[in-house]
């Protein structure tokens, strides 16, 4: 299976969006971080070959990313699972993914410290994870066999950055 670990756009800031006493989970992406994200789905498309599925944490602006993403690459469902929830450990997405076709490629989108935690749990069964994924960026994991802790292999990781110059 290979896994690819996006961590949402650009989004509200936490403390403003706080004083409006809508719950965290309901923040929303900024604009200009909507059209970064669309520049950086430009340039997944051109190192991605195909994914199967995305799967996004429930919050809104995991979702909001997750659609960019999915019109890019001309894609209709998007799945959600409460497993990439930011409190939720590693272990609940990796049982998740253990269900799917083994020969699936699927887009994962969260945030962190979440995403560098599953990145650390799928590679070396730690959760103390030394990465960091920066807003709108994407790694790629890839398991041989079945999908289980500590044995996913870092195939890339590229910034924000790097994948707009991609797509460019």
């Amino acid at each position: 299976m290979q896994l690819l670990l996006i961590r949402h756009a650009i989004a509200e800031e936490r403390t403003e969006f706080a004083a409006t006493g809508k719950r965290d989970a309901e923040r929303p992406l900024t604009a200009f971080g909507r059209r970064r994200m669309v520049r950086n789905a430009r340039g997944l498309r051109r190192v991605v070959s195909r994914i199967d599925l995305i799967v996004s944490s429930p919050y809104v602006r995991a979702r909001q990313t997750a659609r960019i993403v999915a019109d890019t690459l001309g894609m209709e469902a998007i799945a959600l699972s409460e497993a990439l929830a930011p409190d939720r450990h590693p272990k609940e997405i990796l049982s998740w993914l253990a269900e799917r076709d083994a020969g699936s490629a699927i887009a994962a989108v969260g945030h962190e410290p979440h995403l560098s935690r599953l990145l650390q749990w799928s590679m070396a069964q730690q959760t103390e994870s030394h990465a960091v994924l920066r807003k709108g960026g994407v790694c790629l994991l890839e398991f041989e066999g079945a999908v289980r802790p500590g044995v996913a292999v870092l195939q890339w990781l590229l910034t924000p950055r790097q994948l707009r110059l991609i797509g460019q």
